[in-house]
C-alpha cells in the first residue's frame, strides 16, 4: 500500500468531495483520511480475490464480538 503524500486528503475534504478520495484510491490503491492532522481511515479499493463478502462480514462481526465481549456475556444470562 502506497502512503505518501498523493494519497493524503483531510476527513472534511473527503466528507465534501467523496469523489477525490475514489480518485486517490484509483491512482494510489489507497486513500489515507486525516482527522486533526492525524491518519485514522484508510480507504482501499475492495479485492475479490482476497476476501469474499461471507469473510468480510465474519471479520467485521468478530471484531464486534471481541470489542463488546462483556456486553455480550451480560446479555447470554438474561
Amino acid at each position: 500500500m502506497n502512503n505518501n503524500l498523493d494519497n493524503k486528503i483531510s476527513i472534511s475534504e473527503a466528507n465534501q468531495n467523496f469523489s477525490k478520495v475514489v480518485k486517490k484510491v484509483e491512482l494510489n490503491g489507497s486513500a489515507i483520511i486525516h482527522k486533526n492532522n492525524k491518519p485514522t481511515y484508510i480507504v482501499s479499493k475492495f479485492d475479490n480475490n482476497v476476501m469474499s463478502e461471507n469473510d468480510l462480514v465474519e471479520l467485521v462481526a468478530r471484531r464486534i464480538i471481541s470489542k463488546h465481549k462483556r456486553a455480550f456475556e451480560e446479555l447470554a444470562k438474561l
